[in-house]
């Protein structure tokens, strides 16, 4: 009878512990989607600062050196001991990553908005998860789900709905749409090399490199328009503010932040996201800027949200 209960309690208790693991799993699921969420609404938070440092005198890759320049210093107190990859292969990958998630993609998007409307170039970004998941799929041969293409086709037409706000003008420029595409396609090969990466160093650690070699490479384009270094500029209050906010939030905190869902969720349903961005952007326009919000951008806003959820759906 005693050897009974006893096999009895064995047996009994890995199926409850392994109950408990999966409710964990479910929950530590759900905060990433939630983070993921976060992060894209910071990231559509940043125009206004960006716009503000403008007109201070900034320029874009000048804005874009300091925020991460702060960025990194920050990433110091938690991720410092290691230095280096384990080996050149990888370091080579962390190389990359700086460049396709930070300098590619800031100098192709920047440069197309000089030459194109915003319009065009905030709809063909958005076009990053659909490139995403193509990658993933021929990279990695993840599934293309049904519920993913529908329901980004869906997020896409909402964010084309939020960025026009009714107005159908779409005025093609070549080589702007073609930056714009070249930026959605940086930000998604950078989402595919985080994957691999993120199962054999820590997050902190890959976020510190891609800022590192982001600051590096980008003094290559400095060479040919070089950096402000107005101190006048770069002391002014509203400045320090500003560039405190985008290198410290939406830089450093939002970079890891992203880095560790694409490993929890994988690179095609955190990269989904990215569609949330314009319509955080419609919301904060409103509050400050006090723009109207039309039927269009609700209409819009509704289909980014039905459509972020079908991708997410199993």
């Amino acid at each position: 009878m005693i050897h009974s209960t006893c096999t009895a309690f064995v047996i009994n208790r890995p199926s409850i512990d392994l109950f408990k693991g999966i409710e964990m799993f479910k929950n530590r699921i759900l905060l990433f989607h939630l983070i993921t969420a976060g992060v894209v609404t910071i990231w559509g938070v940043t125009f206004v600062s960006t716009k503000v440092l403008l007109q201070h005198g900034l320029g874009p890759m000048d804005i874009m050196f300091y925020r991460f320049v702060i960025a990194y210093c920050c990433i110091l107190a938690i991720s410092h001991k290691r230095l280096w990859a384990d080996n050149w292969k990888d370091e080579f990958m962390l190389m990359l990553s700086g460049l396709t998630g930070g300098t590619l993609y800031f100098i192709a998007e920047n440069n197309a908005l000089g030459i194109s409307q915003a319009s065009n170039v905030a709809l063909l970004v958005c076009t990053t998860p659909i490139f995403t998941a193509l990658l993933a799929h021929w990279v990695f041969k993840d599934p293309l789900r049904k519920n993913m293409l529908i329901g980004s086709l869906i997020a896409l037409l909402g964010v084309g709905l939020v960025v026009f706000s009714g107005s159908v003008i779409l005025q093609i420029n070549p080589l702007g749409d073609f930056l714009s595409i070249m930026a959605a396609l940086m930000w998604a090969v950078y989402c595919l090399i985080l994957k691999p990466l993120g199962t054999r160093y820590p997050t902190a650690f890959i976020t510190r490199k891609v800022f590192i070699y982001s600051i590096l490479s980008v003094m290559v384009y400095f060479i040919f328009d070089p950096l402000n270094t107005n101190m006048e500029i770069l002391t002014h209050p509203i400045v320090i503010m500003n560039l405190l906010f985008l290198g410290i939030v939406a830089s450093m905190l939002c970079f890891i932040a992203w880095n560790a869902a694409v490993k929890v969720l994988g690179p095609s349903r955190t990269a989904n996201y990215i569609y949330v961005q314009p319509m955080s952007t419609l919301v904060l326009s409103s509050i400050i800027l006090s723009e109207v919000i039309t039927l269009t951008s609700l209409i819009g806003a509704a289909c980014i949200i039905g459509g972020v959820y079908l991708a997410e759906k199993e």
